[in-house]
């Protein structure tokens, strides 16, 4: 399985947010959403930074649930094949593909969808794949079901899930 991870050019790949402290994340999103304001990343709102924190939280908690191994406070973000709509998100956009071969499989958890609406209370659509994150041969079994869903949701017109994403909770098969 390839995993691409998305990035703008003049920052550089595997740049996150959640390794910084709160008041470092708060200014650089600040910065973004002032010298980049056309990029997706600019349009988050406020409490951007308070809801991903939480989000990792849960995404962390049901990891080990399941077994996990996790070697970082917070995951590296990558999407299970190429995903157009992820360039919008930057300025200059590029991306890494890496192959899951190269990884410790005990150490990726995915959600069929962005972790923000698949754990948000405000999506409650009864979809199975809500509020759920899954190893690597339980995703395999979601994909074989619905599908990517870039594939089928490229314009987000079928709910928020636009992508498979895979969080890396190591930095072991991560390169730069």
């Amino acid at each position: 399985m390839l995993l691409y991870h998305y990035f703008d050019k003049k920052t550089g790949p595997f740049r996150n947010l959640s390794d910084l402290s709160e008041e470092e994340a708060r200014k650089v999103l600040l910065s973004i959403k002032s010298e980049k304001p056309e990029t997706m990343c600019a349009k988050r709102q406020d409490s951007y930074i308070a809801d991903r924190r939480r989000f990792e939280e849960i995404l962390r908690n049901e990891f080990l649930k399941k077994g996990g191994i996790i070697e970082r406070k917070a995951p590296h973000y990558l999407v299970v094949g190429e995903c157009p709509w992820l360039q919008s998100w930057f300025e200059d956009c590029d991306h890494i593909v890496i192959d899951t071969d190269d990884l410790d499989l005990r150490t990726v958890s995915f959600t069929y969808g962005d972790s923000h609406p698949t754990f948000s209370d405000r999506v409650n659509d009864g979809k199975e794949y809500r509020k759920k994150i899954y190893t690597y041969d339980e995703i395999i079994g979601v994909i074989g079901r619905y599908g990517l869903p870039q594939d089928w949701n490229p314009d987000g017109k079928y709910g928020p899930e636009r992508y498979v994403e895979a969080h890396v909770w190591s930095d072991r098969g991560i390169y730069c």
